[in-house]
């Protein structure tokens, strides 16, 4: 079952997996198979992601907004789509 909930934390999930990238390919010059296993693993992440937003818009657990945030952005950088549920997150919260 899709929440808010489970996505945020995946989505907080690949933030961290993909910190671990950044610092394992720019920062240690790229060790393998560390790298490529972080890499693979930013990649499945953000495809299940994306295509989970797809259902979770249409069944409404999340808006357009944070859709577009995981889909179009997290590819680049997942830290978007996080932000994007910590904001929305603390606005749920009031």
């Amino acid at each position: 079952m899709v929440t808010f909930g489970r996505m945020e934390r995946v989505s907080l999930f690949h933030s961290v997996v993909y910190t671990g990238l950044l610092i394992c390919a720019f920062l240690l010059d790229g060790p393998q198979p560390i790298t490529f296993i972080l890499g693979l693993t930013h990649g499945l992440i953000w495809i299940g992601m994306s295509i989970t937003s797809i259902f979770a818009v249409h069944y409404r657990v999340i808006n357009l907004r944070l859709a577009v945030a995981i889909a179009l952005l997290g590819c680049v950088a997942p830290f978007f789509g996080s932000i994007e549920f910590l904001r929305q997150s603390h606005s749920r919260g009031r």
